[in-house]
């Protein structure tokens, strides 16, 4: 190229330059984005300030103690996130008891139930090898059904609850050991409600497969009063339970609360009553068997331990009082108290329990 049409290359160029819109700075395209953006500040204020009073209107209108004291309730009612023994395959109930078979029952949507069901000792050697199909027909072998609700804290496989299984076996029971909704592998949440729809459903699916042989709700501790509620509303819906047996009761839960060992040592705190009182009333957490028992028509066999510091014994002679006042059938009203060495869970170590239990049931069932 020669230097005149260089000239007019570099001539066009810087013509083309001129004609160009400068392209903004740095500096000049920030500051237009901060413009756009503020525009749009008391709107997103006003609607974060709203959402913030809000909150705060919901945290303060109550005591900081009560945003924490429901869930520690849950705690120390149920004790459902202690699942304990930590080693049990519940799958597998053979490794821990024997002639036991595990399933699971649907109660609710998203509420599966794990249970166990051991059959009596005397069909061990018919239960080797056998599936669920074969323990669910043997419930209309004739031997008398127990469906077992347990207390507070751990699983079906706790030790001291499989003694008693063991020794109800023994004596020519079937067992069936309900883990509620919230407990071992069941699945849900723990409430008062759902306990007692579990055991209402437990219940009623035992007794559709019994073939006209008793089941017995028994109840243990927290059980009891998971028993009585679901008794009542067995009794409301027109087909009682054939019996009920109390293991350790308690009148209510609030008395139980107050009493119960762990919560003694804050009953003078200020205020510690009533915001315990306002837990378990927000909570719905009743348990009120002393009001249940007035209701009932079942046998009832109320045993309890003349040591059990957990449960005190007077608890289960008010409610055994207060359920003999109640019932037209006295004869279908009694209680036994165990002699020291028993204390709260053992008392399936005691040589008379079976007596007891079998003497009360053959009578009421005669």
């Amino acid at each position: 190229m020669g230097g005149q049409e260089r000239l007019v290359a570099a001539q066009g160029c810087e013509a083309a330059e001129a004609s160009r819109t400068p392209e903004p700075g740095c500096v000049e395209v920030w500051w237009d984005m901060v413009l756009r953006n503020l525009r749009y500040i008391p709107c997103s204020c006003s609607t974060l300030g709203r959402k913030i009073v809000a909150l705060y209107t919901s945290f303060t209108s109550k005591p900081l103690m009560e945003h924490i004291f429901p869930s520690l309730m849950d705690m120390l009612i149920f004790l459902s996130v202690y699942k304990a023994p930590f080693l049990v395959d519940l799958k597998k109930p053979d490794k821990v008891i024997a002639h036991t078979v595990n399933f699971y029952i649907k109660v609710e949507p998203g509420v599966l139930l794990g249970i166990w069901h051991t059959v009596p000792s005397c069909r061990q050697e018919d239960a080797e090898g056998k599936d669920r199909g074969w323990y669910e027909a043997a419930l209309r072998d004739g031997n008398p059904i127990i469906v077992y609700l347990h207390g507070s804290a751990e699983s079906r496989a706790s030790s001291h609850r499989l003694k008693l299984v063991k020794v109800l076996s023994d004596g020519g029971f079937h067992v069936l050991s309900v883990d509620y909704r919230g407990f071992g592998d069941s699945t849900g949440k723990a409430t008062e409600k759902g306990l007692t729809v579990d055991a209402v459903n437990v219940y009623e699916w035992t007794k559709a497969r019994s073939g006209g042989t008793p089941v017995c709700l028994w109840g243990h501790s927290l059980g009891t009063g998971v028993a009585t509620n679901a008794a009542r509303v067995l009794e409301e819906k027109g087909c009682p339970a054939d019996a009920v047996i109390l293991e350790a009761p308690f009148t209510n839960i609030w008395d139980a609360s107050i009493n119960y060992p762990l919560l003694k040592i804050y009953r003078n705190l200020p205020g510690f009553l009533r915001l315990l009182m306002d837990s378990l009333r927000k909570d719905k957490i009743v348990f009120p068997s002393d009001e249940n028992v007035k209701f009932l028509s079942s046998p009832l066999l109320i045993i309890h331990g003349e040591d059990d510091k957990t449960v005190p014994l007077e608890f289960g002679k008010k409610l055994y009082e207060t359920a003999h006042r109640a019932y037209k059938n006295k004869e279908r009203v009694k209680m036994v108290i165990f002699p020291p060495g028993y204390h709260h869970n053992f008392l399936c170590k005691s040589p008379m329990l079976l007596m007891v239990v079998r003497d009360f049931l053959s009578k009421q069932w005669a």
